[in-house]
C-alpha cells in the first residue's frame, strides 16, 4: 500500500553531534537539530525483537520519511528525536515504497 501525505502524521528531528568549544576554549561534545520532518512511526513487533536479540526494556519502531539530499546522508551516528524522547538510531535503509522515495529509519529508546 503506498504511502500518502496523511501517513507521515508524527513529527521527527534528526540531531547530528558537533564539538562546540567551552568557556576554556576546549571542545565539547553537543547534539543540534540537523533537520526536521514528517514521518510514519511503525512500531516493531514483539516476534522481531525476540529475533533481533533485543533484551530489556525498551521501544523499537521503524520511522518512514521522504528521501531527499538531507535525510539521505543520515546515519547511526546521529540520533532522532520523537515526541520528547531520544532514539538511538540502529539503522537506515531505502524503504520498499519506492526507489528514492523514502527512507526508513529503525531506531530504539529506552521505555519509561
Amino acid at each position: 500500500m503506498p504511502i500518502g501525505a496523511g501517513d507521515l502524521d508524527r513529527k521527527i528531528v534528526i540531531q547530528r553531534s558537533t564539538e562546540v568549544p567551552n568557556e576554556f576554549n576546549e571542545p565539547v561534545l553537543t547534539w543540534l537539530d540537523f533537520v526536521s520532518r514528517r514521518a510514519l512511526r511503525r512500531d516493531v513487533s514483539d516476534g522481531e525483537k525476540f529475533a533481533a536479540g533485543q533484551v530489556g526494556s525498551s521501544l523499537a519502531a521503524r520511522f518512514v520519511i521522504r528521501s531527499d539530499t538531507q535525510t539521505r546522508t543520515v546515519t547511526p551516528v546521529d540520533r532522532l528525536m520523537h515526541e520528547g524522547h531520544v532514539w538511538s538510531i540502529h539503522g537506515v535503509k531505502e524503504a520498499d515504497e519506492g526507489r528514492f522515495r523514502f527512507i526508513e529509519i529503525t531506531a530504539v529508546k529506552d521505555s519509561d
